[in-house]
């Protein structure tokens, strides 16, 4: 058996066994992946898992990419074969019901028209390269569309996210309604303090685009079962039948999103016979507490870090209003859907959220003041402004605070007892899923809205994120539990992290050697194209101006060498670590396997060594041994 395995025949045999066993695994076990990656980015969720299972008609998914458009964007390439090999496993997951259709939409083609017909545009990518086509478009049988326009790079987080809100919404085509439950002015009305009617807030024509908008009144005592999501503003005051009603749409999976104040600016509210109140706050405490978060009672956020500014009146400079913040990128969650991808949000007069100790919920914050934020009474707004002592106040010891977060987890009712005529209601519920703003101001025109003159019309145009956030939030809160499980799944692009050091560290040693040399290449270039364009108008050159011609021209060819040598200097380390990484995996692995081969082989040969001279000792001459 052994001299077969060494022998010509018994080496081509086990090659031909090799090779029939690859056929037979690529042939029978196609289905069988092993994702090894670190955040299992060729892997689908335990949530879009569910959305597949629950899909009731097959839907035509159209991937475009303008494969060849893109020949020189080798990283888009790559993020482009990345979405494609997650589709082909949506398409594999979906056991049939998902039919996938890879398209490169040539220019000025039927696939392209197509495209376009979608709503997906191609976007000019590179310096002079063509508009790529980089989007998805997915329809079901009764020709409902839904589309993602573009893929960006830099949103790869929420790949599976995206496509997984696209099906769900061809499963369901229908629009989301969505209740609004306010107490301020957003649908228009009459300011007491300027006598004047005003019109109804932008926002809500935006709502309007993507949502059915059902109004509700403050004193509610039932949400409607056909509310999806109930968006509470400015929540004031708040009867406890509405409390409860609250409570009890929340506990059978509703959705909420709420906006509540320590101090709403928008807030025109008049009692006693036209006198205004004073007290401009709102809050949800009892539901808050059962929901494990809690927001900051008469306390309003200052922050001079992320302060817009304002023009004084004593000598016209800008100066930073401390209650009026813009928070920047670097303080909006990047791993949330409703905050991810936004640049910047305005807002005044915010409040404090924290979340609840022992609370069995879990806290997850989407909007942070700076670390130089400083807590307020409310009250103080209602007094004239004293800007020194502003000041002051802001220089004593400041932290960070939380102004939105996101709550989910299992929950108990606020009413144990229920209300009265109310007993029967819900105890519990295993998850529940909310998003509390502590501010309402964001939401009014003036917050993230300016006029300007378009062609001598007047035109709004948005300064701030405010109308993204919202949409957003409300947008993930529509989709399903299965949905809304998804987390960010980690970046795709995995960098060279010791190539690039090296890389900034020889740019750094090289680049003032490199920008001197360039600017003596340009001098002397200079110098040589003044003394030939003499030459070009017939003027004769004297034999000196031809020598000085011919030491430009060599100080030219030395200059461009010596910068080839620092371009070569710049690469030489990452080419050194190159072969290193080579040797390593063509000669010092190999070596190391042989070496333990070697290792095994010399193990089994001294025991097979060992075992044979005790089997050749004599019998007689051991007992005799044994005797003496």
């Amino acid at each position: 058996m052994k001299r077969m395995l060494y022998s010509t025949s018994g080496l081509l045999l086990i090659a031909l066994l090799f090779l029939a066993f690859n056929l037979a695994t690529g042939l029978l076990l196609t289905g069988v992946r092993l994702d090894l990656t670190q955040n299992k980015l060729y892997s689908i969720s335990a949530g879009t898992r569910q959305i597949l299972g629950e899909l009731k008609q097959p839907l035509d998914l159209y991937f475009y990419f303008s494969d060849s458009g893109s020949k020189e964007l080798v990283p888009m390439r790559g993020y482009a074969q990345r979405v494609q090999e997650l589709l082909k496993v949506y398409e594999r997951e979906a056991d049939g019901k998902i039919r996938l259709h890879v398209i490169d939409p040539l220019p000025f083609s039927a696939e392209e028209d197509k495209a376009s017909e979608f709503g997906l545009q191609a976007v000019p990518l590179g310096q002079g390269g063509a508009p790529v086509y980089f989007g998805l478009a997915g329809t079901d049988e009764q020709n409902n569309a839904q589309t993602i326009e573009f893929f960006a790079p830099d949103q790869e987080e929420f790949l599976e996210y995206d496509i997984s809100r696209l099906l769900q919404a061809l499963a369901n085509p229908k629009r989301p309604t969505l209740g609004l439950l306010s107490s301020l002015p957003a649908n228009g009305g009459f300011d007491i303090r300027t006598q004047s009617k005003t019109e109804p807030w932008m926002m809500l024509q935006e709502l309007r685009r993507e949502f059915d908008l059902q109004q509700l009144k403050p004193d509610t005592q039932d949400i409607p079962k056909d509310v999806d999501i109930l968006m509470l503003l400015h929540p004031k005051k708040l009867s406890q039948p509405t409390l409860y009603a609250i409570d009890q749409f929340v506990l059978r999976g509703g959705k909420l999103l709420a906006f509540v104040d320590p101090y709403s600016e928008q807030d025109t509210g008049e009692e006693y016979f036209g006198i205004q109140s004073k007290d401009k706050s709102s809050n949800l405490e009892p539901l808050f507490k059962a929901w494990g978060i809690h927001m900051q009672p008469g306390k309003v956020l200052g922050d001079n870090l992320y302060a817009l500014l304002e023009s004084a009146e004593e000598d016209g400079r800008p100066t930073p209003r401390p209650f009026t913040l813009g928070v920047p990128q670097a303080a909006l969650s990047q791993q949330d859907p409703s905050t991810a991808g936004l640049e910047f949000i305005a807002l005044t007069t915010a409040g404090i959220l924290e979340p609840v100790a022992g609370a069995s919920t879990r806290f997850t914050p989407l909007m942070y003041s700076s670390d130089s934020a400083k807590a307020f009474e409310a009250d103080r707004f209602d007094k004239p402004v004293d800007r020194k002592q502003l000041v002051r106040d802001q220089e004593q010891p400041s932290q960070r605070y939380v102004i939105a977060a996101r709550v989910q987890g299992p929950v108990q009712t606020a009413f144990a007892d229920g209300i009265e005529g109310r007993k029967d209601g819900l105890k519990e519920a295993q998850q529940v899923n909310l998003v509390v703003v502590a501010d309402t101001d964001l939401l009014s025109d003036r917050m993230w809205l300016e006029m300007q003159d378009i062609n001598g019309r007047p035109a709004t145009r948005p300064w701030a994120d405010n109308a993204s956030f919202v949409l957003n939030t409300l947008d993930n809160l529509s989709g399903s539990d299965a949905l809304n499980s998804l987390r960010s799944r980690g970046p795709y692009s995995r960098p060279f992290v010791v190539v690039e050091q090296l890389r900034r560290q020889a740019e750094a040693s090289f680049r003032a050697k490199r920008f001197a040399l360039e600017e003596s290449l340009e001098e002397t270039e200079g110098k040589l194209q003044q003394l030939q364009g003499s030459s070009d108008k017939g003027e004769t050159l004297s034999a000196e101006q031809q020598a000085t011609v011919r030491q430009f021209m060599q100080e030219k060819t030395r200059i461009r060498k010596e910068l080839r040598e620092v371009q070569y200097q710049l690469n030489a380390d990452i080419d050194e670590l190159g072969r290193t990484l080579k040797m390593l995996n063509i000669a010092l692995v190999p070596l190391l396997l042989s070496l333990g081969m070697l290792l095994v082989w010399v193990v089994r040969y001294l025991r097979r060594t060992r075992t044979l001279s005790r089997k050749s000792v004599p019998v007689g001459k051991v007992a005799g041994s044994r005797r003496a």
